[in-house]
């Protein structure tokens, strides 16, 4: 072949590749600029991610962006040099990187009077310690002394509700094959831990576990063309939500049983169809509002976040009680007028999409004085619940003026059960 041949071929190939580099370039999205008010930062995740759910009512893309809480290289356009220093991988919200992602006095570090120290109370919250189940094991099975909290999920110092001094630390290993397997079987159930990867246990961790809601197999059914559908280990969608129903608390409570015999978990073989079976299990007696209602529509954020105090166990930390919204014989459930824009009610309410509340509205109040802002006191003396995650309104009965037999010494709600607990 002769040089005037070679070359022509030569160029016949490079135009070759630049045709082909032409085209590939051709096929990429053009880049989407995005300028957080927050940040003042152009950040170009919405190039690849363009279509995927604003995040929530109180985190406007606008406003935080992207890069704000997940990290990321904000000018990439590449994928692997984009997500390099992403935190937490999928979950910006774990615990690892919480205070990184979350933080800030703006955010979710804030002041306790301004009820925006989110990251301190979970992070001291039974669900996130485990501090029940592990001071109790320890305890029965001769690894601690006493029945004292000593150890957590969780490294953390605080204070226990009567304002001791309290150090958790790591559950130490032990030669006791009980303790062994405790340690190596049964520690699913924390907000730190992964959940177990099998139908209907699909959550995350840190604070999504609970926000951001998941569905039976761990997909992703939202907008985003990135995320394969099908894939385990996401949400349902890229959204937090404050109304949480009954099936997200039921990726941990509820799925089985542990068995101190054998130290394993077993979880339940059958998935039912219907709420009394799906949530209750025959252990207990539970009444039609248990039942009807979303757990969030009785249990306070400080009950379930935690109140900033370490906890040994949930009796400890819950005091909504049944007399709470339905009052006694004797009393009616107490309540408070909203008239502060700034009150914590109205933050809570504007972030829920079924309650509507304004300056004005009288709402029941707890035994701490937290305004239930879902259960208000109408115009003409009754009281209405509303429930947060179905919008459902319902007249609330009270016990005065009605035929319960009800004993000043028996006002606990397990005393309420025992005549009003819903027969299977």
């Amino acid at each position: 072949m002769t040089n005037r041949h070679i070359i022509p071929l030569t160029s016949i190939i490079l135009a070759a590749t630049l045709i082909i580099i032409a085209w590939r370039e051709s096929s990429k999205p053009a880049p989407i600029a995005l300028t957080p008010t927050l940040t003042n930062q152009t950040e170009y995740c919405l190039t690849c991610h363009n279509g995927i759910e604003p995040i929530s009512a109180a985190h406007p893309t606008e406003v935080f962006g992207c890069v704000r809480c997940h990290g990321g290289e904000r000018l990439a356009l590449e994928k692997e040099l984009a997500h390099s220093t992403m935190r937490g991988g999928r979950n910006p919200s774990d615990f690892s990187v919480v205070e990184k992602s979350c933080g800030g006095a703006d955010c979710h570090s804030g002041t306790v009077k301004d009820e925006r120290d989110h990251i301190a109370r979970v992070m001291s919250s039974v669900q996130a310690t485990y501090v029940g189940a592990i001071t109790n094991v320890y305890f029965a099975f001769g690894g601690q002394p006493d029945a004292s909290p000593r150890y957590g999920a969780i490294n953390i110092s605080g204070v226990d509700p009567s304002g001791k001094a309290i150090r958790l630390i790591a559950p130490p290993k032990s030669e006791n094959p009980f303790l062994q397997k405790f340690l190596t079987n049964c520690s699913s159930c924390h907000l730190s831990a992964k959940p177990i990867e099998e139908l209907n246990f699909h959550r995350l961790t840190g604070c999504a576990a609970c926000h951001a809601l998941s569905n039976s197999v761990g997909s992703y059914v939202g907008g985003d063309p990135t995320i394969k559908r099908g894939e385990a280990g996401h949400a349902n969608t890229h959204t937090l939500t404050t109304a949480i129903p009954y099936t997200q608390c039921n990726t941990c409570h509820n799925r089985g049983n542990y068995d101190l015999r054998t130290m394993t978990f077993n979880a339940r073989a059958d998935h039912p169809i219907n709420r009394q079976q799906d949530y209750y299990q025959p252990i207990g007696q539970f009444t039609k509002c248990e039942f009807e209602l979303d757990c969030v529509d009785c249990h306070t954020a400080s009950e379930v976040m935690g109140d900033g105090k370490i906890h040994e166990n949930k009796k400890s930390s819950q005091y909504v009680q049944c007399q709470t919204c339905h009052g006694t014989l004797t009393t009616l459930p107490q309540t408070r007028t909203i008239q502060d824009v700034n009150d914590v009610a109205l933050r809570r309410a504007f972030l829920n999409p079924k309650v509507p509340l304004a300056v004005g509205g009288v709402t029941v109040i707890s035994a701490k004085g937290e305004a239930l802002w879902n259960i208000r006191k109408l115009a003409n003396g009754s009281y209405q619940q509303i429930g947060k995650v179905s919008g459902i309104k319902y007249i609330v009965p009270l016990v005065s003026g009605s035929k319960c037999q009800q004993k000043p010494d028996q006002q606990e709600s397990k005393y309420c059960h025992e005549c009003h607990a819903v027969r299977k």
